[in-house]
């Protein structure tokens, strides 16, 4: 719907508030805002430069800022490019502290300008438009190289680089045994991913056969899988410290089985695959029977602490009487520490001696009858007596100070 100027001054009739911060901008059908335009001009000024085609310290410094990244350049070990649109490689000579570069999904053409990242461990350079392996020997340091998505041609210029443990240059355009001819002067390569290439002669195997170190391979996607008879047991052979290859592991057992094949033949592969089955029918086997003894031995141990548990109950004396005579010997021993510490201290364990035989003759006493006499308890206890005067007054009393002090210990 197109606005005309007569539209215009009827909404300004109808006393339509329109924000403060804001202006129509007629432009065709399209209406804008001072903060739209503000961010146009703000992209128009270089942040939209994300997306252009050139590498520029003034990109490279907001990208940096943008991504909370080290304003300073050679502060950064990581320096994330991809998906830029980038056709060339310039201006970063000062970022080298850089040990990871993240360049796939670009439009690079030539693998240049990195020589002062000396410290470069990873280069990931995939889905580029490169078709070239060159400029590379100044990264001493180089671990993992993923070249995969190009247009490569023929594997060169890597045999200085004795750190190189992986290389990832699948999806290319390597054809013959002569293009991999190279890699048999990279003793270090451990990994090597050569899938979804075109190649097809089967003396490649020759050059892998070099690589002392290789464990990991990948061929998948190349014709060469269908011209190799017994492809993966060849390889296997062929290749002593292949651990993996392709999309699954290189087992022991496969190991021992491919070896017997090429050296009896099937039957001797049968053979060894049948010991390698025995052996492991064996292994669950212990394995079973070392648990049922765990099983067993655990049952047998509960059970004899069951047992074990009825009979302290049954044997063991009453625990309230064991604790009354432990706390009786307890009071006992330290009423003689007192008077072992304290010359002038009571003893009292008379008391409880004779507390204890009397009670027991009461018991005695009231077991054997009303008939019989019962002396008195007052009887047997010397307590002073006040004479009996008819009258007592308090000046009777004797004062306490006149009584003497009894130092003997005090029988009752």
């Amino acid at each position: 719907m197109k606005l005309e100027e007569n539209d215009v001054r009827d909404i300004a009739a109808d006393d339509v508030e329109l924000p403060v911060t804001s202006t129509i901008m007629l432009q065709g059908s399209e209406v804008m805002s001072n903060d739209d335009k503000e961010q146009k001009i703000t992209e128009s000024e270089g942040l939209a430069s994300e997306s252009g085609a050139r590498i520029t310290k003034e990109f490279l410094r907001l990208h940096c800022k943008k991504n909370k990244l080290y304003i300073t350049p050679h502060l950064n070990d990581t320096l994330y490019l991809h998906y830029k649109g980038f056709s060339v490689l310039e201006n970063l000579d000062e970022y080298t502290g850089l040990r990871c570069l993240w360049l796939e999904v670009n439009g690079i053409r030539k693998i240049e300008n990195l020589e002062n990242q000396l410290e470069l461990r990873c280069l990931f350079i995939q889905h580029n438009l490169i078709d070239t392996l060159e400029n590379l020997q100044a990264l001493r340091k180089l671990n993992h190289l993923n070249i995969s998505n190009n247009y490569i041609k023929t594997i060169q210029n890597l045999a200085g680089l004795g750190e190189l443990t992986t290389l990832q240059i699948s999806h290319n355009a390597l054809e013959s045994a002569s293009d991999l001819e190279h890699l048999s002067l990279c003793p270090s390569i451990s990994v090597l991913d050569l899938s979804y290439n075109r190649l097809s002669d089967p003396k490649i195997l020759t050059i892998l056969a070099q690589m002392q170190n290789l464990r990991v391979l990948n061929l998948m996607g190349n014709e060469v899988i269908k011209n190799i008879p017994y492809y993966r047991k060849t390889l296997i052979v062929r290749l002593n410290q292949l651990t993996y290859l392709d999309d699954r592991p290189v087992f022991p057992k496969d190991r021992a089985c491919a070896e017997a094949w090429a050296a009896e033949g099937i039957e001797g592969e049968k053979r060894a695959r049948e010991l390698w089955e025995t052996r492991e029918r064996s292994k669950i086997q212990e394995s079973l029977d070392a648990l049922t003894a765990m099983r067993d031995r655990g049952v047998k141990q509960c059970q004899a602490k069951e047992q074990l548990q009825k009979g302290d109950l049954q044997h063991s004396p009453d625990m309230s009487q064991v604790g009354l005579n432990q706390s009786l010997g307890h009071h006992q021993s330290t009423s003689e520490r007192i008077l072992a510490s304290e010359p002038g201290a009571v003893d009292l364990s008379g008391f409880e001696k004779d507390h204890g035989d009397k009670s027991a003759s009461e018991k005695d006493l009231s077991a054997s009858g009303p008939d019989q006499d019962v002396p008195k308890l007052s009887d047997q206890i010397d307590s002073p007596i006040v004479p009996n005067k008819g009258t007592l007054w308090i000046n009777d009393l004797p004062d306490l100070e006149d009584i003497p002090e009894h130092t003997e210990t005090v029988k009752v």
